[in-house]
C-alpha cells in the first residue's frame, strides 16, 4: 500500500551562457549532443522518431494478442530539438532546505553529483540506444503544514535557492525541472512566478497533483488532484514561452500514483512545443509499484512515461527496481526520477 510520495517542508537569475553548456547549446533531433548548431533551420527526423516510439512501446511480447496495444500513443509531432524519445532523463529530486525531501538536498553538491552521474551511466549502459541525460528536479513551490500569511499552505522558494540549482546544473551539463506543489493555491496562480526561469532553454516544469488540495484539506491529510484543464493551462503556458523565445520543446512532468490524482486524462491536449510525461510516483514494494504503473500509467496513455524510485522507502522491500527491470515495462519509461 502506498503512502504519500513526498515529505512536507515546515517552516537574480543567472543567465546561462549557452556557449559553455553543450546540453543547452545544441540537442540534435536525434538526441545526441553536438559541438555546434547547424546554420540550417533544424528539422525533426520523423522516421527515427516513429521508430523510437514503436521500440519504446515494448509491444514485442503482445504482437499476437487480440487486445489492442495502447502504446505508442498517437500525438502531435514535437518541434525540432525535442529531447524525448531520443534521450532518457535521469533526475535527482528534492529541496535544498531539507534532507528528508529527496537526495537533491540530502548530500553536499559534489557527493550528490557523483551519485547522479553513476545512475546516468547505469542507464546509458543498460540502454545504449537511448543515452541518458542528468537532471536536477527541484521543488520550487513546496506544500507545507502551516497556512502561511495568505492561507495557501505552500511556500515559494526564494530566487537565491533556485539560482543555486541552476548553477549546479550549468556546471554539470544537466537539465533543471522546477516542481510546484500548489497546496490551496492553484497552477494558474503559481506558474507565472517561475516564468523567468522557464525562459531558459534547459529549464522544464513538474507539477504534483498530490499536493493540489482542491477540497480545501490541508496538504498531507489527503491526496490531492489535478484536472486536464490544469495540465492544459500549464502546457499552453509553456507553449507560449517556447514560441515567444524560440526555444526547443519544454518537458512537463505530472506525478501520479492513484487514479483520482489526475482527472479527465483523455482531455489533455498535446502540442508541438511541450512533451508531457506522466511519472509513476509513490513508494512501496516492487510488485505494488509495477502494478501502479500498469493501472494508472499504461492504461491511461497521454504521451510519455516516467518512473520514480525512492532510495530509502523502496529499499524496505526487495530494493530499488533496476534499469534492466524497468526496461521490460510497456511502455519503457523515458524519465527516471530518484528521491
Amino acid at each position: 500500500m502506498f503512502v504519500f510520495a513526498s515529505s512536507l517542508l515546515f517552516g537574480k537569475i543567472n543567465v546561462f551562457k549557452n556557449s559553455k553548456n553543450p546540453i543547452i547549446k545544441s540537442l540534435k533531433v536525434t538526441g545526441t549532443i553536438t559541438d555546434q548548431i547547424s546554420p540550417a533551420a533544424p528539422t525533426l527526423d520523423f522516421t527515427t522518431y516513429d521508430k523510437k516510439l514503436l521500440k519504446n512501446a515494448n509491444n514485442s511480447t503482445t504482437k499476437t494478442s487480440t487486445v489492442a496495444n495502447l502504446w505508442p500513443v498517437k500525438t502531435v509531432y514535437p518541434n525540432a530539438g525535442a529531447i524525448l524519445p531520443f534521450n532518457r532523463i535521469v533526475a535527482y529530486y528534492g529541496n535544498l532546505y531539507s534532507k528528508n525531501m529527496g537526495i537533491l538536498g540530502e548530500y553536499p553538491e559534489a557527493e550528490m553529483i557523483k551519485r547522479l552521474s553513476a545512475e546516468v551511466k547505469k542507464w546509458t549502459l543498460a540502454d545504449p540506444g537511448t543515452p541518458a541525460i542528468p537532471a536536477l528536479h527541484y521543488i520550487a513551490v513546496v506544500a507545507q503544514a502551516g497556512a502561511g500569511r495568505d492561507g495557501k499552505y505552500r511556500a515559494r522558494m526564494p530566487s537565491t535557492e533556485i539560482d543555486k540549482v541552476l548553477a549546479m546544473a550549468e556546471k554539470n551539463n544537466a537539465l533543471v525541472f522546477l516542481d510546484i506543489q500548489v497546496g490551496l493555491s492553484d497552477v494558474q496562480t503559481e506558474l507565472p512566478f517561475l516564468e523567468k526561469y522557464l525562459k531558459l532553454p534547459n529549464v522544464h516544469l513538474g507539477i504534483d497533483p498530490e499536493f493540489s488540495m482542491k477540497t480545501g484539506a490541508k496538504p498531507g491529510t489527503a491526496i490531492g488532484s489535478l484536472d486536464a484543464k490544469d495540465i492544459n493551462f500549464a502546457s499552453e503556458y509553456l507553449s507560449k514561452i517556447v514560441t515567444d523565445n524560440n526555444l526547443p520543446p519544454k518537458i512537463l512532468i505530472i506525478h501520479r500514483f492513484t487514479q483520482p490524482m489526475l482527472t479527465n486524462y483523455k482531455s489533455i491536449k498535446t502540442v508541438p512545443e511541450v512533451q508531457i510525461v506522466l511519472n509513476m510516483d509513490g513508494f512501496g514494494g516492487q510488485g505494488a509499484k509495477l502494478n501502479t504503473y500498469k493501472q494508472y500509467i499504461y492504461k491511461e496513455p497521454v504521451q510519455f512515461t516516467g518512473f520514480k524510485l525512492f532510495y530509502k522507502n523502496d529499499a524496505l522491500g526487495l530494493g530499488l527496481l533496476t534499469p534492466d527491470q524497468l526496461l521490460k515495462l510497456n511502455p519503457i519509461p523515458l524519465y527516471i526520477q530518484y528521491q
